[in-house]
């Protein structure tokens, strides 16, 4: 009786959390398929009574949201896809092909976790904006194109493969190639699916550098679009709500379709 009575405390503890956490974001869904009157209406109401897309509507031909959408799209898209393929080869270098120094380069990217990303803004600027990259597309994800973070989920997760896979792979004549594509990679599908959420997170909501890297309109993600709009229509709460939806819609789909193997991922890579 005391187990269950216990399980029954903290499943109902669960539950008020995940209500506490998905409550305004269920608000923020609902509000912005209503009318501005009925958003400020006192007391607020819950589910719209004249649903509308007038804020959706808005949104894209006032701020020309669709081209700031493809820059945040395809900024996130190649962060990435150059972390799971040079962070795995790191990953693979550290583990599968022992060196010396291989302690020694672990060691600096745990360092390299360390530092604070502001720290690094400035000489990042100075480096992008040398090679002319300053209010490009590159410019933005140049930075972000390896993660000391995304080495070491990889790093944790090949090490738990056996060697004698490599090994064997060695002896039937496999090239490094072949055995990294074709044996190691398949084999890490959890922990890239870890790193495709996290990476993807990170990329989308990114602010801070592309709003100093992006000059122009043309070149603006998300992020900064829609904080700089909000600046100038602080008080249009439709239109800012439906912004919002639009921003977190994407990270919510890759979060289900990747939910099983991101569980497994960090459950295997020591983020317990």
């Amino acid at each position: 009786m005391i187990g269950k009575a216990r399980r029954a405390v903290l499943y109902l503890a669960l539950t008020l959390g995940l209500g506490l956490v998905v409550t305004p974001f269920g608000w923020a869904v609902l509000s912005s398929f209503k009318s501005e009157p009925e958003i400020r209406r006192d007391p607020p109401t819950g589910v719209p009574e004249a649903p509308t897309l007038a804020g959706y509507r808005e949104l894209f031909d006032r701020l020309d949201l669709f081209p700031i959408f493809l820059n945040s799209v395809a900024a996130a898209v190649i962060i990435v896809a150059a972390n799971l393929l040079f962070c795995s080869m790191v990953a693979y270098a550290l583990t599968k092909l022992p060196f010396r120094a291989a302690g020694l380069v672990f060691a600096l990217v745990m360092a390299q976790m360390m530092v604070p990303p502001i720290v690094l803004m400035i000489p990042q600027f100075v480096v992008v904006a040398n090679i002319g990259l300053v209010d490009t597309l590159l410019g933005i994800v140049l930075p972000y194109l390896v993660t000391p973070l995304g080495v070491f989920l990889m790093r944790q997760f090949m090490a738990e493969i056996p060697d004698e896979l490599v090994h064997a792979a060695r002896i039937d004549g496999a090239g490094e190639f072949r055995i990294f594509f074709r044996i190691v990679l398949p084999l890490c599908r959890p922990a890239l699916a870890t790193l495709t959420l996290v990476t993807f997170l990170a990329a989308w909501n990114n602010f801070l550098w592309p709003a100093v890297v992006a000059q122009n309109q043309d070149t603006y993600t998300l992020p900064v679009a829609l904080a700089i709009f909000s600046n100038q229509e602080s008080t249009h709460y439709g239109l800012l709500l439906a912004g919002a939806v639009v921003v977190v819609a994407p990270i919510v789909a890759i979060f289900l379709a990747l939910q099983r193997f991101f569980v497994e991922g960090i459950a295997n890579t020591g983020l317990k």
